[in-house]
């Protein structure tokens, strides 16, 4: 009996990305969307492209996503973010893989992903081939709970393929300070669980460190402007990072003597 699979979304104010994510995947047996009560028509758009839909509050990434691969039935799982597409050769080559899978073969499969950024496809500066862990036997894996960047945890092997995930990021200059907030507090916020202090080494080297890698190093220079304005925006979120978590150490300090 073929394999089956289930696709699961995770959405909050994704209309203008959720349909054209959702028929990349309308090959799959179930398309399934978990909603952070969103504000547009995200939910409307979901229901309409075939997706069952799940509204709840925001709990973070990884429960979020947990619990959409709780509501499946398929025997294996495709995590998709809403700004991502499954390419017809990722779509042909899972097909081709669990159709021949047996006991013995991997439990999950990492996918390279390719980020377009401001409408062309960056190569390098670190951003390819971006590999993520996105299709795994149900049951055999979980995420994790940290505040950003969340990890699958995969109970078994891990295989390769070599279809594309393509992943439609940041495609104006305004999207990235749209992201830009939350996700540097939520990574402060992570760091603060092992970093007590910041100095000002941090706050001037640890940036100039990320551009140079990301620049020079993995060359991100040959992508053009897109190439730069990545890699500045990634030196730039490394400050922030670590400008906030300065912070948030000062007022605790602070605090702790007015007691």
């Amino acid at each position: 009996m073929p394999s089956t699979v289930a696709c699961i979304v995770i959405t909050k104010n994704e209309e203008r990305n959720i349909a054209d994510c959702l028929a990349s995947a309308r090959w799959a047996d179930e398309l399934i969307v978990v909603d952070a009560e969103s504000a547009d028509k995200t939910v409307e758009l979901a229901r309409a492209s075939g997706a069952k839909v799940f509204v709840r509050p925001w709990p973070g990434f990884g429960l979020q996503k947990n619990f959409g691969m709780a509501q499946a039935s398929s025997d294996w799982i495709l995590i998709l973010d809403a700004d991502e597409r499954v390419t017809e050769d990722l779509r042909d080559e899972v097909r081709a893989c669990l159709g021949r899978w047996q006991l013995g073969a991997p439990l999950a499969y990492r996918i390279p992903r390719r980020n377009f950024f401001y409408g062309a496809w960056v190569r390098r500066a670190g951003v390819y081939p971006d590999y993520q862990v996105r299709l795994f036997r149900r049951g055999c894996a979980q995420y994790n709970d940290v505040a950003v960047h969340e990890n699958l945890l995969v109970e078994g092997e891990i295989g390769t393929l070599t279809g594309h995930l393509d992943h439609y990021t940041e495609r104006r200059i305004q999207d990235h300070f749209k992201k830009f907030g939350l996700y540097t507090t939520l990574a402060a916020q992570e760091k603060a669980k092992k970093i007590r202090t910041v100095s000002w080494v941090d706050l001037i080297f640890r940036p100039l460190v990320v551009f140079g890698k990301t620049y020079l190093l993995k060359q991100g220079f040959r992508d053009g402007v897109q190439g730069l304005i990545v890699c500045v925006f990634a030196s730039m979120y490394t400050f922030v990072k670590y400008a906030k978590l300065w912070d948030a150490t000062r007022q605790a300090a602070a605090q702790l003597d007015r007691r």
